[in-house]
């Protein structure tokens, strides 16, 4: 049986899911916020378990709680009342499993949303002005998988 694995960005909330439901974009203002960015992707979470950790809530409205890592902060579940958990897609060790398959909310889409894909783009080894930066940037995020404690000690925190 496939099962997929997750948490926070500072790894002290871990999960594990048996399987998606529909995986959608939010464009909500609730979900802007919540979320602190443009949109929210999330996807409904079947057999949602807690490895590691459990998320802290915050009620955003009378039908819906959101949680959240208290320690970092990364937004990681949206729980409507009466319907399954979703969580935050790119919580997922390999967001990439969870497509979105519809936009939900588009009343409160930016209008500059509309035009990302046309935005010029570079990555991070293209940004040139930023390479003395990145050599001695110094990753704490959590590895995109599981591991027996974290921080990590006996690999010496080079996950």
């Amino acid at each position: 049986m496939t099962s997929y694995s997750g948490g926070c960005q500072c790894g002290a909330v871990r999960y594990s899911v048996a399987g998606f439901g529909r995986a959608s974009i939010c464009h909500c203002r609730m979900c802007q916020k919540a979320f602190g960015n443009a949109f929210a992707p999330l996807v409904t979470a079947k057999g949602l378990n807690w490895t590691r950790g459990v998320p802290k809530y915050f009620q955003s409205s009378n039908k819906v709680k959101r949680g959240f890592c208290a320690d970092c902060g990364t937004p990681l579940t949206y729980e409507f009342e009466g319907f399954g958990p979703e969580i935050a897609i790119c919580t997922l060790d390999d967001p990439s499993v969870a497509p979105p398959v519809i936009q939900v909310g588009t009343e409160g889409r930016l209008p500059w949303c509309e035009a990302i894909s046309e935005m010029p783009a570079r990555t991070s080894e293209e940004d040139g002005a930023a390479e003395e930066l990145y050599a001695t940037l110094v990753s704490h995020q959590h590895p995109d998988h599981d591991t027996d404690s974290w921080p990590d000690q006996e690999a010496g925190d080079k996950d």
